[in-house]
C-alpha cells in the first residue's frame, strides 16, 4: 500500500476512534451519575423485601457491566491509537499480515486479521456448559 494512502487511512481511523472514545466517555459519565441517583439504589437500602432487593441488585449489576464494557472498549481504542502512532495499525499482531480494510472499518480496534482472530477465539474459548 503506498505510504500516502496509508497516511489518509490512518487519519480516517484516528478520527473514527477518537469520536468513539468521546461517545464512550460520555456514556460512562452518564452511567456513573445515573447510578448515584437511581431510586432502585435507595429502594434496596430501605425495603427489605427479598424480591425488591434482588431487582435492585440486578439493575446495579447491569449498570456496572455496561460501564465495564465501555471502559474495556476505551482501552482497546487507546491500543489502536498507539498502533496508529507507531505505524503498526492494520497489521495483524499474530501473522504480521495486513488486516482487511472491511474488518478495520467494521472493527477499527482489531489487532488480528480475521483468520488469526478466529484461531485465537477457538484457542481461548471457554467450553460450553452442558445442559441437563
Amino acid at each position: 500500500m503506498p505510504a500516502q494512502t496509508l497516511q489518509v487511512d490512518l487519519k480516517h481511523f484516528e478520527r473514527k476512534l477518537r469520536a468513539r472514545a468521546g461517545v464512550l466517555r460520555q456514556e460512562i459519565r452518564e452511567a456513573l451519575l445515573r447510578g448515584d441517583s437511581e431510586p432502585y439504589v435507595q429502594l434496596a437500602g430501605q425495603v427489605h423485601d427479598a424480591a425488591d432487593e434482588a431487582i435492585a441488585d440486578l439493575l446495579v449489576d447491569v449498570n456496572l457491566s455496561d460501564i465495564t464494557r465501555d471502559v474495556e472498549e476505551c482501552r482497546d481504542i487507546e491500543g489502536a491509537l498507539t498502533r496508529i502512532a507507531t505505524r503498526a495499525f492494520g497489521i495483524c499482531v499474530s501473522c504480521r499480515e495486513p488486516i482487511g480494510l472491511d474488518r478495520l472499518e467494521a472493527y477499527p480496534t482489531a489487532k488480528r486479521c480475521l483468520a488469526c482472530q478466529q484461531l485465537h477465539d477457538r484457542r481461548f474459548a471457554t467450553p460450553a456448559t452442558p445442559t441437563l
